[in-house]
């Protein structure tokens, strides 16, 4: 897909100002080390009392992620010369030691002056202009309103504003519309919600032990805390683990095995396959939540729809919504997005990202041209919040994002234009969609075979075109093809590797 960029903002150049980054995690400190690259001024402001406050909450799980994709090679840079080396081997990191061995010792390297924890954006607007204003807008800073650990609110002037405050605390409710299911409110009041990947074996122990949870979701989050559980139930008698899916078919989350190109990742979803098999875990597919009823003794029925009729599941202690996260754009009322409707993620963005389609971690790498709203020069929104609800978020593909606005916001085009992102392998999504499992082995069913039964709309097709260079974009393959839409009436993807070529075609 092609875009017009917006223009290049001129004011961190000729005023000095600083280039506001909102979020200290690990695509917010890679950007203030490439804007310090490029003799930039960064100043990144982290509402949490750390940095990496949000990947300090799930620092107990084990990305799958090895080392060497999780470090920005600046940052790396900017490091070296305190001794600090990247952590050898490709065994992936658990949150807690992303944050201890490499986002303290970056934030160090970046100075107080630089990183100021403590400091939460509650809202970002132009100086002195609102939103309805567009005479002379690219010419006026940035105006970014923050609180202060005591309470105290001021406003910081700004050349350029990279939000990379991500999604977490922002989970998608439980009911299957949108919408919180009936009585969820209720229920989080209560107690009996729980956060996607709460730790289960160590400080959350307890409360799980001997008791039946119900985890909703089919992305990572879910996967993890499923296995976490079912390692409780074998050292805790009566711990009951249970699982509820709206979709049909979990084989999306079961993934590809050997055939995905993060071992890792592959390895999750084989191992929970092969507890529901086996019955340590009580699976239930297509079951849609629409309320949830307290009881009297501590526990909560979960009330969902499935294809016969009602289904009631009662007794359960705590419910584990995994249901996956959204972006908060509330601070951001005076800023004049271009986001997508759907996805919430910015507009020439959404197509390479969207979850209907895509689903394979294989999103393209992308810069400020995809990143950018045309109507706000000089704001982008980076890292997980980039890709508003959809889910295949990597910190590499974070990492490239910044490195690419940094070099624009230079005045650095050809830098920001070039592809730098060094991925193992091109592995890119086939969006054929056969009717049935006969229909994806049938001679028919590949993708240079018989019109598909769903249709891909035209501007995902090109979103996986080439770059214009005609260089092959470049991502993780997963071994499973397509998004959501393959799940439709039980449709599967045959696991077949498709190289990505121009035009979008797998056929060549």
């Amino acid at each position: 897909m092609t875009s017009t960029p917006a223009p290049a903002s001129t004011l961190a150049l000729q005023t000095g100002l600083p280039v506001v980054v909102i979020g200290a995690g690990p695509v917010g400190l890679a950007a203030a080390a490439h804007l310090t690259d490029r003799g930039l001024t960064p100043l990144v402001l982290e509402a949490g009392d750390h940095v990496g406050a949000a990947m300090r909450a799930w620092g107990h799980i084990r990305t799958f992620t090895p080392w060497q994709y999780i470090v920005d090679p600046t940052a790396e840079k900017l490091l070296a010369p305190t001794g600090w080396t990247r952590p050898a081997g490709d065994v992936p990191p658990a949150g807690a030691e992303v944050v201890a061995d490499y986002l303290e010792p970056l934030a160090d390297v970046l100075g107080d002056a630089v990183v100021r924890t403590g400091t939460r954006v509650v809202a970002v607007t132009r100086d002195g202009l609102d939103k309805s204003r567009t005479l002379g807008r690219e010419q006026r800073p940035f105006l970014v309103r923050v609180q202060d650990r005591d309470d105290t609110v001021r406003d910081v002037r700004a050349a350029a504003v990279i939000d990379a405050s991500g999604t977490w605390g922002q989970r998608n409710p439980l009911g299957a519309s949108g919408l919180p299911a009936v009585g969820e409110a209720e229920a989080e009041a209560a107690g009996v919600l729980v956060g996607p990947l709460p730790d289960v074996l160590v400080t959350d122990r307890d409360r799980f032990a001997g008791r039946r949870t119900l985890v909703v979701g089919m992305g990572h989050s879910a996967a993890n805390t499923l296995l976490n559980l079912a390692q409780l139930a074998r050292e805790e008698p009566g711990t009951e683990v249970v699982w509820a899916i709206r979709s049909t078919d979990a084989r999306r989350l079961f993934g590809g095995g050997e055939a995905d190109q993060l071992p890792d990742r592959g390895k999750l979803g084989t191992d929970l396959h092969s507890l529901v098999l086996s019955g340590a875990i009580e699976h239930h597919a297509g079951f849609a939540i629409t309320g949830l009823e307290l009881t009297g003794d501590g526990t909560v029925t979960v009330v969902g729809q499935i294809a016969d009729g009602e289904r009631r599941m009662a007794g359960v202690h705590n419910v584990a919504a995994a249901t996956g996260f959204r972006p908060d754009v509330a601070m951001l009322s005076e800023v004049r997005l271009d986001l997508d409707a759907g996805l919430e993620a910015p507009r020439q963005l959404a197509p390479l990202v969207d979850p209907a389609f895509h689903s394979c971690g294989t999103v393209p790498p992308h810069g400020h041209r995809e990143l950018a709203h045309p109507g706000e020069p000089g704001f982008y929104v980076v890292g997980m919040k980039s890709y508003g609800r959809a889910p295949t978020f990597l910190i590499t593909t974070g990492n490239e994002q910044v490195r690419s606005i940094a070099a624009h916001l230079a005045g650095d085009d050809a830098a920001a234009d070039e592809v730098q992102l060094v991925l193992p392998e091109t592995g890119v999504c086939s969006v054929t969609l056969p009717l049935t499992d006969d229909d994806a082995a049938a001679p028919g069913g590949s993708c240079c075979g018989t019109a598909p039964a769903a249709e891909v709309p035209a501007e995902v097709d090109a979103a996986h075109a080439a770059w214009a260079n005609g260089e092959a974009r470049i991502g993780f393959a997963t071994g499973v093809e397509g998004g959501r839409a393959a799940d439709i009436d039980g449709g599967l993807l045959p696991l077949t590797q498709v190289r990505s070529q121009v035009g979008g075609s797998c056929c060549g």
